[in-house]
């Protein structure tokens, strides 16, 4: 397995990642990006970043995808937006070293927490974030507006 930066000829494949676990989410028509807008963002805006996980075919089977955040409290923060592995992958350890790497990325630019959700439901998800020692708080509630 290799793990990298993501690169504009990535754009697509993550694209397709992003549906798969929109799938999975229970969400399947909840995407609305697109491949070229997530090429623009990520590679000529900077809005986001990622890291990819890709198979000994060349095949990528995983991303995290993140950007930085700002807290009045903290500092600059860092924000994983979407962790996923494809199923076949999920018990190789691949999910741990896309986090880490998002980890290590927040901490190399100074950043002071890394924030993130996980749907209630996801208990396998919930297990593997525990383990990577993470704070799970239940009392703030999430507030979302789509415009």
């Amino acid at each position: 397995m290799k793990f990298r930066r993501a690169v504009p000829e990535d754009s697509v494949a993550i694209h397709e990642l992003i549906i798969e676990l929109a799938v999975y989410e229970k969400e399947p028509d909840a995407v609305s990006t697109t491949p070229e807008q997530l090429l623009i963002d990520l590679f000529q805006e900077k809005r986001c970043f990622a890291f990819v996980a890709e198979n000994e075919h060349g095949k990528i089977v995983g991303f995290a995808l993140y950007y930085f955040g700002y807290s009045t409290w903290k500092g600059r923060t860092i924000y994983l937006e979407d962790l996923y592995v494809q199923p076949e992958y999920r018990k190789d350890g691949v999910g741990g070293k896309l986090f880490d790497r998002v980890v290590e990325e927040g901490k190399r630019q100074g950043a002071k927490r890394m924030d993130w959700q996980v749907l209630e439901w996801n208990t396998s998800a919930i297990e593997f974030y525990n383990k990577k020692g993470a704070l799970l708080d239940d009392e703030w509630i999430n507030g979302r507006l789509f415009f």
